[in-house]
């Protein structure tokens, strides 16, 4: 049998220590990764190995040649012109594969019995066969359901943290029938994941996927570099060692010489021809290359160091990564997580501060304190967007460079002159922000009309009003979380944008791949006139004016301190209605939840006081809000959903909502009533406006816990043509909010939330897979356990940004939905348990 050791990869998420080295070449224990996968095929008696190249390729043909010297038959096929993708790669080759074949990917390490899984792939007549294993936070791997033969039904690359749905992942490694090949086009860049996989689902070729046992690590980024080093010493991976074991644990190479005073705690490896001084403390993990000179009273805590450094006399490395060839002079210092570039120099005294890292051939002089990358910004995030945006501690967190270099990462997505709106709310922390993230759009040739302090869903509005706008960026205070900023960002059409825009935005910020225009090509900035009357117009275009000026409504209206453009008053009063305003004066310190219940609760009183139709309270910047009915009762949470349900299906019968998983199923009873649809998204604001605009027929989006989306007006959520909507529908229906909710379904719809750690999620949700039938099951967003004869369900949500699981439950019977939350709390709190101990 062959093997297609699928080499190519650039490993960018490794720079710097891959800016002259591709990944399958980078040292594991002192051996490229790709000689522990060739010792690994040929442990497996797979001795004819096809290395695909791209990036360097003559780095792994110099160092492998054609095999002999490590027991196999190497040959190469290079992709001159441009990267054919995982499959692209393979397809290039096919006239060398008539047989049964396996892929593995050059950037992982591994022990799995390959023949075992061969045998399995022979004995089910597959086609493709993927080696499957299971880890504990699979959001950064392909993720894979299979029936209890094995076939694969269902799978799902690299899904976001609340589309986790096992923690069953793809390892890269495949065993093909040549023929799946015929599905792929020549000479085009094509994957494996997202293209021929899908294409056998499609047209139900044999599929299987084989859970294998055994360590597997993807060093795709550095903190997994390190582990597979850890771990390799450990002797938790099978691999082969290149050196003598002197003593337990101990590997030393030849021609070393280590001084008698060092101290040496097992494991540890140390390479050839080393020299260590005297004093010299070389703590249990620690890994030495071949060739490197370790100075008098050096404390090595864990360092990774590669061939032909040099480390200074007291010099103190902390987990950190010193690549080929560097110097650290007398006592430098790197410290946890640090990675220092082949060929650079860390002056006497240097620090190089956690986690920063410095690409190859730099020099940092005596005495500095390096707490930046030496390129440009920050010590790099593994992950900047959560469920809504970027967001963080205000000014902690999200700091004025951190948001620079934000700004410049999304402008280098965009074409050069691209031009963006940036809009905020009304706070000093946002002016700061908005001026920060406008410098770094500018810097990579983008120019930006200002709206300065706007409310989101006039913002959002603007969008399709603006020539040749590519995107837009909105910052303000978190709803619920006063003392955190969030940043989110808009494509053209006012939408939030994808998780593949998202990607490309961390894949700059990370890689530190900005545009830096010329002087000439600097981005403009610009002011537009007219945005309220712009907002108003389209406002009053899709509103009833007859009826709202018919209803002599009055309405109280309370902004908690944190009104932006108080466009509504004035709508209202042009219509004929009479707006009282409560707390519109801003506080630059966000009120807390008891401030804002107390307000409610004054809200309501004043309501009752004036006799007033109904009061509301506007958050979010415009965009959510709580009513308040003429007796002075809130109305938010469920009942404000199918309230809003109620009216818009008596305004528009057989039409369409959309709401999240998660809402009541009152949403279905109320549809049934009008004959109308009910399509349900993912529990995210992006998800929710897409599908509000993408399908036919849809009035209304969203739900109270994120606001509610009138997709003719503008793709987003609106507080403020809600409220304007509302007076219009009960104007025509002649009905009161009271009214209305005794109208409602009689639901019960309960929660609860469970502390559950990221690495447990995606084991629970295959728990909860597997021990349902799949006719039960719906996996939009999360598991939900559904009875299709009655609206009664249970649904199980991870957080996208806590470590925490949601447990819904919802029936027309309140004793079922007691018992119910009950019994799935002990469940999965049962699991959670199990799993951390």
């Amino acid at each position: 049998m062959r093997a297609v050791l699928m080499a190519g990869g650039s490993g960018t998420r490794l720079r710097p220590l891959t800016c002259d080295l591709p990944k399958p070449m980078v040292p594991v224990l002192n051996r490229p990764i790709a000689e522990h996968i060739i010792n690994l095929l040929k442990r497996n008696s797979i001795t004819e190995v096809i290395a695909t190249l791209y990036y360097l390729p003559d780095v792994m043909r110099d160092y492998f040649q054609d095999g002999s010297d490590f027991g196999v038959e190497m040959t190469y096929a290079v992709e001159e012109e441009q990267p054919l993708g995982t499959a692209g790669c393979v397809k290039n080759i096919q006239q060398w594969l008539n047989d049964t074949f396996i892929t593995i990917s050059g950037d992982a390490i591994t022990d799995f019995d390959l023949q075992a899984a061969i045998a399995f792939h022979r004995e089910k007549k597959s086609k493709a066969t993927l080696i499957l294993t299971r880890v504990p936070n699979p959001v950064e791997f392909g993720v894979v359901i299979t029936d209890e033969d094995g076939k694969i039904n269902r799978f799902l690359e690299k899904p976001s943290l609340s589309e986790i749905f096992s923690d069953t992942v793809n390892t890269g490694t495949y065993i093909l029938e040549p023929e799946v090949l015929d599905y792929l086009p020549e000479n085009e860049e094509s994957d494996f994941s997202k293209d021929l996989f899908p294409l056998l689902l499609k047209y139900q070729e044999p599929m299987y996927g084989y859970v294998a046992e055994g360590y597997w690590c993807d060093v795709g980024h550095l903190e997994a570099y390190r582990e597979a080093q850890y771990d390799g010493l450990a002797k938790k991976v099978k691999l082969d060692f290149t050196y003598h074991e002197k003593f337990a644990g101990i590997w030393i190479g030849n021609n070393t010489y280590i001084d008698a005073s060092a101290v040496i705690e097992s494991p540890a490896l140390i390479g050839d021809n080393c020299r260590i001084g005297a004093r010299v403390r070389i703590e249990s993990g620690t890994v030495i290359g071949d060739n490197v000179t370790i100075g008098a009273d050096a404390d090595l805590k864990r360092p990774i160091i590669w061939n032909g450094a040099t480390v200074g006399d007291e010099a103190h490395l902390r987990a950190c990564t010193i690549a080929r060839g560097t110097r650290m002079d007398r006592r430098a210092q790197a410290l946890e997580g640090a990675v220092v570039g082949a060929l650079s120099i860390v002056g006497e005294e240097a620090q190089i501060a956690p986690g920063v890292r410095v690409w190859p051939s730099k020099r940092i002089e005596s005495g500095a304190i390096l707490n930046i990358n030496l390129i440009w910004g920050n010590t790099a995030l593994r992950q900047l967007f959560r469920q809504r945006g970027v967001s963080g501690l205000a000014n902690i967190d999200l700091t004025p460079e951190f948001v620079v270099k934000l700004g410049a990462s999304y402008g280098s997505t965009l074409k050069l002159g691209s031009t963006v709106i940036v809009s905020r709310d009304q706070r000093s922390v946002s002016r700061m922000v908005g001026r920060a993230i406008i410098a770094g759009l500018m810097s990579a040739g983008i120019n930006v009309q200002n709206l300065e302090a706007t409310a989101i869903p006039i913002a959002r509005a603007i969008m399709t009003n603006l020539i040749d706008v590519s995107g837009g960026i909105h910052i303000r205070l978190e709803p619920d979380r006063p003392d955190y900023l969030l940043i989110e960002f808009f494509d053209k059409q006012g939408i939030n944008i994808s998780k593949s825009q998202e990607k490309k935005i961390e894949g700059a910020y990370f890689k530190e791949d900005l545009r830096r225009v010329a002087v000439q090509e600097i981005g403009s900035v610009g002011y537009p006139s007219g945005i309220l009357d712009t907002y108003s117009r389209t406002f009053e275009k899709y509103l009833n004016i007859e009826a709202v000026r018919n209803s002599g409504s009055k309405i109280v209206i309370d902004y908690v301190y944190a009104v932006s453009g108080a466009i509504l008053p004035q709508l209202l009063a042009k219509f004929g209605c009479d707006a009282v305003v409560l707390n519109a004066s801003l506080k630059e310190i966000a009120i807390s939840a008891t401030e804002k219940e107390l307000l409610l609760d004054q809200l309501g009183q004043v309501v009752e006081a004036l006799g007033a139709n109904f009061g509301v309270q506007v958050s979010a910047n415009g965009e959510q809000f709580i009513l308040v009915d003429e007796s002075s009762l809130p109305i938010r949470g469920e009942i404000l959903t199918a309230l809003m349900v109620n009216t818009i299906f008596t305004a528009n019968p057989r039409s369409t909502v959309v709401v999240p998983v998660h809402a009541s199923s009152a949403v279905e009873e109320i549809a049934r009533r009008h004959d109308g649809k009910v399509i349900r998204t993912k529990v995210n604001p992006t998800a929710l406006m897409a599908a509000s605009q993408d399908n036919p027929n849809v009035v209304l989006g969203g739900n109270s816990d994120m606001g509610f989306i009138f997709p003719q007006l503008h793709p987003g959520f609106d507080a403020m043509f809600s409220i304007a909507k509302l007076i219009e529908m009960l104007t025509i229906q002649e009905r009161s909010l009271a009214d209305i909710r005794n109208d409602l379904p009689n639901i019960c719809h309960k929660s609860y939330s469970i502390r559950c750690p990221w690495k447990v999620k995606g084991a629970l949700m295959r728990y909860l897979v597997e021990n349902h039938p799949p006719e039960n099951l719906e996996l939009i967003d999360g598991v939900k356990i559904v009875n299709p004869h009655n609206d009664k369900w249970i649904l199980i949500l991870p957080d996208a940004g806590e470590p925490l699981v949601h447990i819904y439950a919802n029936s027309r019977d309140r004793t079922w939905v007691d018992q119910q939350l009950a019994e799935y709390r002990h469940k999965v709190q049962s699991f959670i348990d199990r799993e951390q101990g």
